[in-house]
């Protein structure tokens, strides 16, 4: 297969997947999931499909390779919501314009899950076999809990990913711009969640008289403590080996007692440890009352808590300080934060794979701000790794596009994707394809 087929075929699939409205909530990913197996069906790859609830449906495949011991690959098909109105392209056109391809979910993540489709493709269309199994997971709802999708699959599917160890998924492995160099971040850990529903009780009464005991206040009071407390600084050993190499790479030292203004210094080098030092806690909801003259006997609160990897008992100490005696919490969502090995072959394997491809690559640890369906699969025992390899062009803002408007993905970035994880999962890798195409001038 010629380069510019394979690279016409991974645009033309993202294209075709923004086309499907998947957003969360929302219509379901079930036409997403049916033309997800339909192209590995054709090329003689064997799915199950499998739904959660209705029209929640979720793909896994296996595709054997030189040894049992397998890599997991996984992928959402769900999106959030983008109002059409805000956007230059219509986000659900899959256009290709000015050399990127547009939509929701062009970097969230339906252009990896492409990257994923045109490769295993071109492998069954060569007779490639990987070097060792590998299995593919195409799932619903990880931009919710992943109750209907990644969650649900580890309860009642655990069978289809037995042999898996690690596994490889978005949020890593993108390019960032640095003088001379590009920098490559691989996820090897990600915050915890802690989605908090907050509820103080008082005494209802007519909102005329003094108060007594005003719920909407005592909730008010108890979300500003949250709100404006100082997280302190916690270096987890993930970020802690950012630092440091970007200090190398950088040719100067990052102050460690100024992270924070170290961060916002470097730009969008100083994004990547920026928000993954501290713990935090976001308030997000309130509801209350019904009527303006009616104090009501409740109110209630939302809050998005993230908690660094070691530090769940610390935030929540924190958390139930802030609160004080008349706030009780209860979990919405809460899952652990999960973390990989920095000093494995597996993780050395990634970096070399991405140098192989743009030999001006520095690859260096990192940890996720937020959350991923790695969560789920790190109660199987499988070690998840952030690395969605993606070279891009200096303009564009890999953060901001994350649930932002105009979100869309260079065909170019896509096309070394693929390149580079033909060059993760078979030994071959060199030969597959026809040369790379030369890099971007730094």
């Amino acid at each position: 297969m010629s380069s510019e087929s394979m690279s016409s075929e991974v645009a033309q699939i993202c294209s075709d997947l923004i086309r499907f409205d998947t957003t969360n909530p929302g219509p379901g990913e079930r036409p997403a999931a049916e033309h997800v197996a339909a192209l590995l069906s054709d090329a003689g790859i064997e799915p199950v499909v499998f739904e959660s609830a209705s029209r929640r449906t979720s793909v896994v495949a296996r595709i054997p390779g030189d040894s049992p011991e397998a890599l997991l690959i996984h992928g959402h098909l769900d999106v959030v919501p983008a109002r059409p109105s805000d956007w230059r392209i219509h986000p659900f056109s899959g256009e290709v314009s000015g050399g990127c391809v547009w939509g929701r979910g062009a970097v969230d993540m339906k252009g990896t899950l492409a990257m994923t489709l045109a490769l295993v493709r071109d492998w069954a269309r060569r007779g490639v076999r990987p070097d060792r199994d590998v299995v593919l997971a195409f799932l619903a709802d990880e931009e919710a809990t992943g109750e209907y999708g990644a969650r649900y699959a580890v309860r009642h599917h655990r069978e289809l990913f037995d042999g898996c160890t690690d596994a490889i998924s978005e949020s890593g492995g993108y390019s960032v711009e640095a003088p001379g160099t590009r920098i490559y971040p691989v996820a090897v850990g990600e915050r915890g969640t802690a989605w908090m529903r907050l509820t103080a009780t008082g005494v209802a009464g007519h909102g005329s008289r003094p108060p007594v005991d005003n719920a909407v206040a005592e909730l008010c009071h108890a979300m500003s403590r949250i709100a404006s407390h100082p997280w302190p600084v916690r270096l987890t050993p993930g970020v802690a080996a950012l630092i440091e190499d970007l200090s190398d790479i950088l040719g100067e030292r990052i102050d460690l007692d100024r992270l924070e203004e170290e961060a916002a210094r470097l730009g969008r080098i100083g994004d990547l440890f920026g928000a993954q030092i501290r713990n935090s806690a976001n308030p997000t909801m309130l509801q209350a009352g019904y009527k303006v003259n009616v104090v009501p006997g409740t109110a209630e609160g939302h809050v998005d808590g993230r908690f660094l990897p070691g530090y769940r008992e610390e935030f929540l100490e924190t958390i139930d300080r802030l609160l004080g005696p008349r706030v009780t919490r209860e979990f919405v969502n809460v899952e652990d934060a999960p973390s990989a090995p920095m000093d494995s072959p597996f993780f050395d394997r990634l970096g070399a794979a991405l140098v192989a491809e743009d030999p001006a690559a520095r690859p260096v640890p990192y940890v996720m701000s937020g959350g991923t369906d790695a969560k789920s699969f790190a109660e199987l025992g499988i070690r998840g790794y952030g690395f969605a390899p993606l070279m891009l062009t200096p303009d564009l803002d890999y953060f901001g596009m994350f649930h932002g408007v105009d979100e869309r993905v260079p065909v170019e970035g896509l096309e070394f994707g693929v390149r580079v994880l033909n060059r993760l999962l078979t030994s071959r890798g060199s030969r597959s394809f026809a040369a790379p195409a030369p890099a971007p001038a730094l």
